[in-house]
């Protein structure tokens, strides 16, 4: 009886560490590999940083148009940014023009 009782004890006890080891290895591998774990940050990391420089682009390319834009207002025209833009739209060139074709992806 003395030792049916110590030996179930023992399994007690050895099932409770043993679960408690499993939730440790558990916890740990999620920290490590999970939505939010360390690997996760990097990755987010290196999002940010492709996003930051995307975003430099973006503005750089809107500051352009912006500038481009404010060459057509009514106030004042500029006659080779308005003489490109008719061409343009019209599909005209003169024979002696050369024409550049250019393919935004």
């Amino acid at each position: 009886m003395v030792s049916r009782t110590r030996l179930k004890s023992l399994f007690t006890g050895i099932v409770l560490y043993a679960m408690a080891a499993a939730m440790i290895c558990y916890f740990g591998v999620n920290a490590y590999t999970g939505k939010y774990g360390l690997n996760a940050r990097q990755e987010l990391d290196q999002e940010i940083i492709a996003l930051t420089s995307e975003l430099a682009r973006l503005k750089k390319e809107r500051a352009e148009g912006e500038q481009r834009v404010s060459l057509l207002r009514s106030e004042r025209v500029d006659p080779d940014m308005l003489d490109e833009r008719v061409r343009f739209q019209l599909d005209f060139a003169h024979p002696r023009d050369l024409v550049r074709m250019t393919i935004k992806n």
